[in-house]
C-alpha cells in the first residue's frame, strides 16, 4: 500500500510561515508533532485555531489535534516472532509486554552493555513495533527517558490518557537523581560509548524504517512531538538528551530525503527515456507505473520535508541559543552535517545565518563546531561558490577569530581560511592574509603549523599558479628565495627556528633539500648570489632545519611534540645520516667562507653537533674532519662573542667524545687551544700584577683571553693548566686596589667557579684522600670570601656574577652533598654564616626588589630589549636565592624577605615566589606559617616607622591587607593539616598586636593594634571551634593589658578582628539563603524538583540564570501556585534535634568546602564569582534540600560544637536575617552572543 503524507506535518508551513529563519518574538514553531497518540477529542474548526489562549497543554498538541485528518494506518499484522531472551510474547493489547518493561528498559540495558550490535537491537525492536506499535513506541520512549537519567516510566495508560505536557510533568516530579549528572554529561569511557551508541540507535531506527514505518503517521509524529516537549523542559537532562536525539533524528531524515531525491532523479530519467521511444516501442504500462512511482516519491519527499521542518522549527530554532553550551554545540554540529549532505535544501542563507550568528558565541565548543561546520562547506568549490553572501557578511568575523583566546578554535579557523584560500576566487585580501602571517611565530605548535600551511599556500608554493609537478632543484631555489623574502621583509621575528618549525609539516621535503641550500650559500655569482642579509637568514634556516631533522623536537617555548614511534625514530636516524653525508663536504667550505662573520659562523657550528659523527670514520672522511677542526680553531682565535664561542665549545665537546673512534684528533685541537690560551693568560697576569697601570689594548687582550677560557671551561676540564692561582690573584688585586677592570673580573670569577666544580667532579665517592679534601675546602672557603666581598662592588656585572656564583656554590656544597653514598665528602659542606645570609638578603633588597617603576615608565620600557634582559637577570638572581631556601641551605625565616614582596612584584616574580611558597609549605607548615606572619610583621613595622601610628587609611596598609588575603588563600586546601599552623599564626599575631604600648595621649590603641585587621584576613580559613578559642584568647590578652579602650569609642581594629571571629559572620555571602539553622527536610514533605512559574519571581533566594520559558510550551504546568521556596521545610518528627545545628553549620561552611576543591590559582577568582549566578550551572531550577549534616571527612564535634547526645544549644535570640536575593537583569542572562548579532528573538 502506498504510504501517504503525515497529517500533522502537512500543514506546518501554513501556520509558521515558509521562511526558515528565526522570527522575533514568535511562539514555538507549530510544525512539531502532536503531543500524544491514541484517542483524541473531536477537532475544533481548523480555520481559526486559537493557540495563543490555550492553556491545556502544548501548542504542538493543538496543532496535531487541528490537523489530524484520518486515523493512522495499522501496521501489518504478523504472527508471534521470538524476541530477545526474557521477553514474553505480547498479548493482544500489549499490556503484558509493557508491564514487563516497567522495571528494566531492554533497549537501554542493551545499549549500555554494548554486548549486542545496535543494528540487531533495532531489528528486534522493529519486530515488536510491527506487532504492537504502542508497545514498541513506549519501549523507545522509555529508552529516551532512561537515557536522560530519569527512572520514571511512561506506561500505556499514561500514553493513552495523558497529554505530553502532563507526562513530562510527572516524569519531572519523579526525577529523583542524587546529583546533577546524567548519562550525556558523564565523561568516562563507558558513558562516552553509550553516547555514541545512543546516536547510532536513533539513526538506525530511521534507517531501518525508511521504506515503510516512517510514513505510518504514528511513529515519527509521536516521537517528534515527545522530543519537542522534552526539549522545552526546564530540566537540563531532558533538554540535552532530547535535543541530541532530535538532531540525530533530523540527520537520519536528511539522509532519507537525499535517497528519495536520488530515486526521483532516476525515475525521471527512466520516464524521459521511455517517452522518447517511438509509438510502437513505447510501453504504456511502464509509463503509468513510472508516473505512479513518481507521485509516490513526491509524497514521500513532501512528508519527509515536513518532518524535518517540524524538527527544525520546533526544536532547533529554540535550542541553538540554549543556555547550555553543549546543546548549542550539538545544534551547530548537526546543522553543518545537513548542509554538507543535502546542499540543495539546506545550503541557503536562511540556514547559514545561524552559523554566522553563533560564530560570536562566548563558549569555546560552540564556536569550534561552527568553524568545523564551515570547513565542511568550504572544502569543495561547488559548495563554496554558493556562499558568496555569507562570506561577504561574516568574513571579517572569521578573520578576527585567528586570534581567538582558545588555541584549538584558532587552529580550526586558520584551517578554514586555508580552505577558503584554495576553493574561492580572491575572497581573502592581502590585508586579511596579513592577519594570519604572524601566527607562524606563536607558542602553540598546532596553531603555528596551521598558519604555516596557509603561508605556504599563499606565498611560498612555487607551483601555486600551475598544476604541474614541481621540479626538484629549480622549484626549491624559488621556494627558498620566497621564504627569505618573507622572513626578511616581514620583520615579524628574528628567530628562524620558529618559522621552520611552522613550515615543517607542509614544506618539510623542501626544507630538507640540503644540497640546494648549500649551493645557494656557496654561490659567488654577483647577479644570482645572495645579499648579506639573505645569507645570514639562509644560514639560520639551514641550522634550524638541521636541528629539526636531527632532534625531531620543536624549538624552545613551543609545546613538546608527541613521543616518536619506532618507525619515526628509524626515519629520523636515516635522515640524520643523509644530512651528514650531504653536509660533511660542504661544511668546511661554508665555515671558510663565513668564519669571519660571527653571526653566520655560530649557526654553522651548531650544525656540526647534529651530525652522525661516526660517519667521519666509517665513511673515510678524515680529511673533512681535519678541515672542520682547523676552521673551529680559527673561529675560537678570531672571535670573542659569547654566542659564537659557546657554539665552538659545544662543537669541540662533541668531537672530543671518548666514544668516537677519532676523538683523539679533537683532543689534540683542544689541548693546542688550551696551551695557547693558558700561556697567554699567565703572561698577561704577570704583566698586570707588576705594572702600575694598563692601557686599553692590554685590558682588551686579557679580557678576550679570559672570556675564551671561561667559555671553554664550561664544557672542558682545564684544571691541568693551573688557572686557579692567577685568577685568585687577579680577584684579590681588584679588591685591594680596585684597578682591575670589570670586563676582566667577571670571566675571572667564572673561571674560578668552574675550576672548583671540575675539581669536585673528579673526586671519588669513597676513599677520598684527605689532602684533596683539605685543598678543595680551602679553595672553596677563600673563593666564597672573595665573592662575598664582591657583592658590594660598584659594577653591576661583577656584583651579579658574584651573587650567582655564591648561590651555586652554597647549593652544590650544601647539606645534601654527603647524601646518596657520598658520606666521605661531608667535610666539604659549606654553611653560610649569619653575616653572609644578611648580605645575600640585602643584595636582593637593593638590586632585585628595588623601587617599582610607575605605570608610565613601565609602558615606556615595555618593549625595550634592555628592560627585558634586565628583568630576566633579576629573575635569575631571585631564583638562585629561593633555591637556597628550598634546599635547606638558608633558614626558612630568610624567605620573609621574599614573601613580603609577593603582591607588589607579582607581575615580575609572581611565579617564582609562588613556587617557593608551595615548596616551603611542604618542608614545615608551622615554620612556613611563622614566616608568612614575619613577612607581614616586617611590612607593618616599616610602615609604622615611615608614617607613624595613623596608618589605617594609608594605601600601603591596604596593600598589606591585600597581601594577607593572598596568603590566606594558601590555607584553603588541606584544612586539617593547616589547622595547627593557622592557630599558632593567629596567636602570635595577637601577641604582636598588643606588644607595643600606645602612644602618648588618652585612649590611644597599642601601636601594633592595626595588625589585627591584617590578621582578620586569615579568619575565614578557621574552623568554628578554633574561632571560639581565639576569641577567648583575644579577650584574655585584652584584659591583661594595662590600657583599655574607651567605652564609648571602641578601637576599630579590635572590633574588626573580633567580628571576624564571630560564628554568625560565617557564610554571609550575598547569595546565601540564611545563616539561621534550618531543620532537615522531611521525606514526606519533599517538593517536586521543578515548580510551576511563580507569580512572584523574586520569592526564591536563589538567582536563576535560566532564560524564561516561552509562553506556550509543552512544559507549562497546569496547576495551582506552589508554596514559596524560601520557607523552611517541615521537620521530620523522628529526626534528632542535634542534627539541626550540624546541618546549619554544614550549610554555613559550604563556601569553605567549595574553596577546598579549587586549585590555588583560581581561588580568588572563584570566591568573587560565588556572588553571581553562573551561566552554565546544571539543574539550577530544581529545589534541593539543605545538607543534612557536616562533611564526612570532618569530625562532627568540630562542626556541631557538642558531642553526640548532648543537648542542643539554645536558639538565638535575634531573628535570622532575611534571605538575600540577587536580581539579575534578564539582558545579562540572555547575553549569549556579542552585540553584533541582530534578529535573535527573546526566549
Amino acid at each position: 500500500m502506498r504510504p501517504r503524507r503525515s497529517a500533522h506535518v502537512q500543514g506546518t508551513n501554513s501556520s509558521s510561515g515558509s521562511s526558515a529563519g528565526l522570527g522575533t518574538g514568535s511562539s514555538p514553531a507549530p510544525g512539531s508533532a502532536g503531543a500524544r497518540s491514541g484517542s483524541l477529542p473531536s477537532p475544533p474548526t481548523p480555520d481559526s485555531p486559537d493557540l495563543s489562549s490555550s492553556d491545556s497543554g502544548s501548542d504542538f498538541e493543538d496543532t496535531l489535534r487541528l490537523r489530524r485528518k484520518r486515523r493512522p494506518r495499522q501496521a501489518q499484522s504478523h504472527g508471534p516472532v521470538s524476541k530477545r531472551p526474557r521477553r514474553r510474547e505480547p498479548s493482544g493489547d500489549g499490556s503484558s509486554l509493557a508491564a514487563s518493561n516497567l522495571e528494566q528498559n531492554t533497549l537501554f540495558e542493551a545499549v549500555r552493555s554494548a554486548k549486542i550490535a545496535v543494528e540487531t537491537v533495532v531489528d528486534d525492536w522493529l519486530e515488536t513495533y510491527k506487532q504492537d506499535r504502542e508497545t514498541g513506541f513506549l519501549e523507545l520512549v522509555n529508552f529516551i527517558i532512561r537515557s536522560c537519567g530519569c527512572r520514571g516510566v511512561v506506561t500505556l495508560k499514561m500514553f493513552r490518557h495523558l497529554q505530553n505536557s502532563e507526562i513530562i510533568q510527572q516524569l519531572t516530579e519523579k526525577f529523583e537523581e542524587d546529583s546533577a549528572e546524567y548519562p550525556l554529561s558523564l565523561g568516562t569511557q563507558p558513558w562516552r560509548r553509550f553516547r555514541a551508541a545512543f546516536c547510532e540507535l536513533v539513526a538506525a531506527v530511521v534507517r531501518r524504517c525508511q521504506y515503510s514505518v516512517v510514513y505510518d503517521e504514528f511513529l515519527m509524529d509521536a516521537l517528534i512531538s515527545l522530543l519537542t516537549g522534552l526539549s522545552d523542559s526546564q530540566v537540563r537532562a531532558f533538554r540535552h538528551t532530547s535535543t541530541l536525539a532530535a538532531m540525530k533524528l533530523m540527520t537520519a531524515l536528511v539522509n532519507v530525503a537525499l535517497g528519495v531525491s536520488l530515486h526521483q532523479e532516476n525515475n525521471q530519467r527512466q520516464y524521459e527515456a521511455e517517452r522518447s521511444k517511438g509509438p510502437g516501442r513505447r510501453a504504456t504500462d511502464k509509463l503509468e507505473a513510472l508516473l505512479e512511482k513518481r507521485r509516490e516519491l513526491q509524497e514521500q519527499q513532501e512528508e519527509i520535508e515536513n518532518m524535518m521542518n517540524a524538527i527544525f522549527k520546533g526544536i532547533f530554532v529554540h535550542r541553538y541559543r540554549d543556555v547550555v553550551p553543549e546543546i548549542r554545540a550539538i545544534c551547530m554540529e548537526e546543522l553543518g552535517t545537513w548542509m554538507k549532505s543535502y546542499t540543495a535544501s539546506f545550503l541557503t542563507d536562511g540556514y547559514l545565518k545561524y552559523i554566522g550568528w553563533t560564530l560570536h558565541d562566548k563558549q569555546r565548543e560552540v564556536r569550534l563546531q561552527c568553524v568545523k561546520a564551515l570547513q565542511g562547506l568550504y572544502c569543495h568549490r561547488d559548495t563554496a561558490a554558493h556562499m558568496e553572501l555569507f562570506t561577504s557578511r561574516f568574513k571579517t568575523r572569521m578573520v578576527s577569530m585567528v586570534l581567538d583566546k582558545e588555541p584549538d578554535v584558532a587552529v580550526e579557523v586558520v584551517k578554514l581560511l586555508t580552505l577558503m584560500l584554495e576553493n574561492t576566487e580572491e575572497v581573502l585580501t592581502e590585508e586579511d592574509c596579513q592577519s594570519v602571517y604572524p601566527v607562524v611565530y606563536v607558542s602553540s605548535r598546532a596553531l603555528a603549523s596551521a598558519a604555516g600551511l596557509f603561508l605556504y599556500r599563499r606565498l611560498l608554493d612555487p607551483q601555486r599558479e600551475e598544476g604541474r609537478e614541481p621540479s626538484r632543484d629549480g622549484d626549491n631555489r624559488t621556494f627558498f628565495r620566497l621564504l627569505l623574502a618573507f622572513f626578511i621583509e616581514s620583520e615579524l621575528h628574528e628567530h628562524a627556528a620558529y618559522l621552520v618549525d611552522s613550515l615543517w609539516d607542509c614544506a618539510g621535503p623542501r626544507l630538507r633539500d640540503w644540497e640546494t641550500i648549500s649551493a645557494l650559500l656557496l654561490e659567488e655569482s654577483p647577479t644570482n648570489g645572495l645579499a648579506d642579509r639573505q645569507e645570514k637568514a639562509l644560514v639560520e634556516i639551514l641550522a634550524a632545519s638541521v636541528v629539526q631533522a636531527a632532534e625531531g623536537q620543536p624549538p624552545v617555548g613551543r609545546s613538546l611534540a608527541k613521543k616518536p614511534s619506532a618507525r619515526e625514530r628509524k626515519a629520523q636516524a636515516e635522515e640524520r645520516t643523509r644530512l651528514t653525508h650531504c653536509l660533511v663536504p660542504a661544511l668546511p667550505q661554508l665555515l671558510a667562507k663565513f668564519s669571519a662573520d660571527a653571526e653566520k659562523a655560530a649557526p654553522l657550528l651548531e650544525v656540526l653537533r647534529c651530525f652522525d659523527l661516526t660517519i667521519y670514520c666509517t665513511g673515510r672522511l678524515e680529511k673533512h674532519l681535519e678541515l672542520v677542526l682547523g676552521q673551529l680553531q680559527e673561529v675560537v682565535e678570531k672571535h670573542t662573542g659569547q654566542a659564537v664561542l659557546e657554539a665552538a665549545s659545544r662543537a669541540l665537546h662533541a668531537l672530543c667524545d671518548p666514544e668516537l673512534a677519532l676523538h683523539g684528533r679533537g683532543d689534540l685541537v683542544r689541548s693546542r687551544l688550551a696551551d695557547q690560551l693558558a700561556d697567554k693568560f699567565h703572561q698577561e697576569v704577570t704583566e698586570l700584577l707588576q705594572a702600575s697601570s694598563l692601557d686599553e689594548e692590554e685590558v682588551y687582550s686579557m679580557a678576550a683571553t679570559l672570556k675564551r677560557i671561561s667559555i671553554l671551561f664550561n664544557a672542558h676540564d682545564l684544571t691541568p693548566w693551573q688557572l686557579f692561582e692567577p685568577c685568585t690573584q687577579l680577584l684579590q688585586r681588584a679588591l685591594d686596589t680596585g684597578e682591575v677592570p670589570p670586563q676582566v673580573l667577571v670571566p675571572a670569577i667564572t673561571c674560578l667557579h668552574f675550576h672548583i666544580l671540575w675539581e669536585l667532579s673528579r673526586l671519588p665517592s669513597t676513599d677520598v684522600p684527605q689532602e684533596q679534601l683539605q685543598s678543595l675546602k680551602t679553595r672553596v672557603t677563600s673563593f666564597c670570601s672573595l665573592c662575598q666581598s664582591c657583592l658590594s662592588d660598584v659594577d653591576a656585572g661583577v656584583r651579579e656574577q658574584a651573587f650567582m656564583v655564591l648561590s651555586d656554590l652554597l647549593l652544590v656544597f650544601g647539606p645534601q652533598l654527603p647524601r646518596d653514598g657520598r658520606e666521605a665528602l661531608a667535610p666539604l659542606v659549606l654553611l653560610p654564616d649569619a653575616g653572609l645570609q644578611s648580605q645575600l638578603a640585602a643584595f636582593l633588597m637593593d638590586h632585585v626588589f628595588h623601587h617599582a617603576c610607575s605605570h608610565e615608565e613601565l609602558s615606556a620600557m615595555e618593549d625595550s630589549e634592555n628592560h627585558i634582559e634586565e628583568l630576566h637577570q633579576r629573575r635569575v638572581l631571585l631564583a638562585g636565592f629561593c633555591k637556597l631556601i628550598i634546599y635547606d641551605v638558608l633558614e626558612l625565616s630568610a624567605a620573609s624577605d621574599v614573601f613580603k614582596h609577593y603582591a607588589k612584584f607579582y607581575s615580575d616574580y609572581g611565579d617564582i615566589i609562588k613556587e617557593t611558597l608551595n615548596c616551603t609549605r611542604q618542608i614545615d607548615r608551622q615554620e612556613w606559617a611563622r614566616t608568612l606572619l614575619l613577612s607581614l610583621q616586617q611590612l607593618m613595622t616599616e610602615l609604622l616607622l615611615q608614617q607613624g601610628p595613623e596608618i589605617r587609611a594609608a594605601e600601603a596598609f591596604l596593600e598589606i591587607r591585600d597581601l594577607a588575603r593572598r596568603f590566606s588563600l594558601l590555607f584553603s586546601l588541606q584544612q586539617l593539616r593547616n589547622r595547627p599552623a593557622l592557630l599558632s599564626m593567629h596567636k602570635e599575631g595577637i601577641q604582636f598586636a598588643f606588644q607595643e604600648p600606645p602612644g602618648p595621649g588618652p585612649g590611644l590603641p597599642p601601636l601594633n593594634l592595626p595588625f589585627l585587621e591584617v590578621l582578620s584576613e586569615f579568619s575565614p580559613r578557621l574552623l568554628r571551634p578554633d574561632k571560639a578559642l581565639l576569641l577567648a584568647y583575644l579577650e584574655k590578652m585584652y584584659q591583661e593589658q594595662r590600657w583599655m579602650a574607651p567605652q564609648d569609642v571602641p578601637w576599630p581594629s579590635l572590633v574588626t578582628y573580633r567580628n571576624s571571629l564571630q560564628p554568625q559572620e560565617e557564610g554571609g555571602s550575598v547569595n546565601s539563603r540564611s545563616t539561621a539553622p534550618r531543620p532537615p527536610p522531611s521525606s514526606a514533605a519533599k517538593r517536586p524538583r521543578v515548580d510551576a512559574p511563580s507569580e512572584h519571581p523574586d520569592s526564591s533566594p536563589w538567582p536563576s540564570s535560566r532564560l524564561p520559558s516561552p509562553a506556550l510550551t509543552s512544559t507549562v504546568l497546569r496547576r495551582g501556585p506552589r508554596p514559596p521556596l524560601s520557607g523552611p521545610p517541615a521537620r521530620d518528627p523522628g529526626s534528632d534535634p542535634g542534627l539541626l545545628q550540624s546541618s546549619s553549620l554544614s550549610h554555613r561552611h559550604s563556601g569553605v568546602n567549595r574553596l577546598s576543591l579549587m586549585v590555588e590559582e583560581e581561588e580568588e577568582e572563584m570566591m568573587i564569582e560565588e556572588e553571581s549566578s553562573e551561566e552554565d550551572t546544571p539543574e539550577q531550577d530544581r529545589v534541593r534540600p539543605p545538607p543534612e549534616g557536616p562533611p564526612s571527612h570532618l569530625p562532627l564535634q568540630g562542626w556541631g560544637w557538642r558531642p553526640w547526645g548532648a543537648p542542643p544549644p539554645p536558639a538565638p535570640t535575634c531573628p535570622p536575617p532575611p534571605p538575600q536575593t540577587l536580581v539579575v537583569p534578564e539582558d545579562q542572562l540572555r547575553d549569549l552572543f556579542d552585540s553584533t548579532i541582530l534578529g535573535i528573538e527573546d526566549v
